[in-house]
C-alpha cells in the first residue's frame, strides 16, 4: 500500500518519542507528484534533495549529550522522498540513544534512511567545532536577481506557466535568482519560503515572465520537491533552453532545511552554501 501525506504525522499532534525507532519514517513515493506533472517512468532530470539538520543529538558511553549538524543527500531518482516531520521525529529518537561515537550513529542513520527513500542517501555529520567555518558568515544567492523588475503582479495561484517565455536575440547562459519563491504544505497549510537559481543556456528568458511565474506559487500547495519539479518541467516545455538547472534553498522548520536540486545533466549542484534566511 503506497503511502499517502494525509497519513503522515503532518499537521497531528505527535508524541515525540525519545527512543531510537526506524519506523518513524514516512516516505511519500515521488511518483504520485511526478504524474501530476505529465512524467511517467524516468524524470527528464537528475538531481538531489540536500536536508540540514540543525537538532542532532545522542548520548556517548558515558551518558553524555553530544550534538552534530547533519546534511543528508537525496537522489532525485530514489523512489520515495522523506515526509519532514516524520525525520524530525525520528531524529529525535536518539536523544537517549547510547552510541560509541558520531561514526556508528552516521552509519546507522545512512542505512534507515536509504531504507525509507529506497536509495542510497549520503549522510555527511559536521562537528560543531569544524562546522563553524560553514555557519559563520551567509553567503547570497550567486546570479542576477530578477526580485526588482518594477512590474505590477495580481497572480498568487495557481503556478502559471502562461507567464514564462523567451526574448528574441542570440542565445546566452546566466543565472537568474529570486528569494520571492513561496508556496504552501500541502497537508497543514503552513507557508514554506525559498531562494530560488535558475541556470540556463538558450534562448534568453524573459525575466519579467519567469518572476510572475515564481509569484504565482503564492498560494500554490506542494512539497518543495514537487514546487521545484514542476518549475523544471514548466521552464524546460516553455522556453526549452539546451541546459537547465533549478536550485530552491527553503528556509528551516522544525530544525530542518530541505534543497532540492534538479538539471537537465549531471553538473554539480551550486553547494550546499548557508543563506541569510537559512
Amino acid at each position: 500500500m503506497m503511502n499517502d501525506a494525509t497519513q503522515s504525522p503532518l499537521g497531528r499532534a505527535t508524541p515525540y518519542s525519545s527512543h531510537y525507532d526506524p519506523g518513524l519514517l514516512f516516505p511519500i513515493p515521488r511518483a504520485s507528484g511526478r504524474a501530476a506533472l505529465g512524467i511517467a517512468g524516468a524524470p527528464p532530470f537528475v538531481g538531489v534533495d540536500i536536508w540540514n539538520a540543525y537538532e542532532l543529538s545522542w548520548l556517548d558511553p558515558r551518558g553524555v549529550p553530544r550534538v552534530a549538524l547533519g546534511e543528508f543527500h537525496v537522489p532525485a531518482d530514489s523512489p520515495n522522498l522523506l515526509e519532514s516531520k516524520s525525520l524530525k521525529l525520528y531524529l529525535n529518537g536518539f536523544g537517549h540513544e547510547r552510541l560509541a561515537g558520531i561514526e556508528p550513529l552516521r552509519s546507522r542513520i545512512a542505512a534507515d534512511l536509504s531504507q525509507a527513500a529506497g536509495a542510497p542517501v549520503t549522510v555527511i555529520l559536521h562537528d560543531l567545532r569544524e562546522a563553524a567555518h560553514r555557519t559563520a558568515s551567509c553567503e547570497a544567492t550567486a546570479g542576477r536577481s530578477i526580485d526588482d523588475a518594477g512590474i505590477d503582479i495580481d497572480r498568487y495561484a495557481p503556478p502559471e506557466p502562461g507567464f514564462l517565455g523567451t526574448l528574441p536575440g542570440d542565445e546566452v547562459e546566466e543565472t537568474l535568482v529570486s528569494d520571492l519563491l513561496k508556496s504552501n504544505c500541502p497537508v497543514t497549510g503552513q507557508p514554506d519560503w525559498a531562494s530560488l537559481r535558475v541556470e540556463y543556456q538558450g534562448r534568453r528568458i524573459d525575466p519579467d515572465g519567469l518572476l510572475r511565474y515564481i509569484v504565482s506559487f503564492r498560494e500554490h500547495a506542494g512539497f518543495h520537491e514537487d514546487c521545484v519539479e514542476r518549475i523544471f518541467v514548466d521552464i524546460m516545455r516553455c522556453c526549452a533552453p539546451r541546459r537547465l538547472a533549478v536550485y530552491a534553498r527553503y528556509t528551516r522548520r522544525g530544525g530542518l532545511d530541505i534543497n532540492p536540486w534538479r538539471s537537465s545533466d549531471r553538473r554539480a549542484p551550486a553547494g550546499n552554501i548557508r543563506l541569510p534566511r537559512q
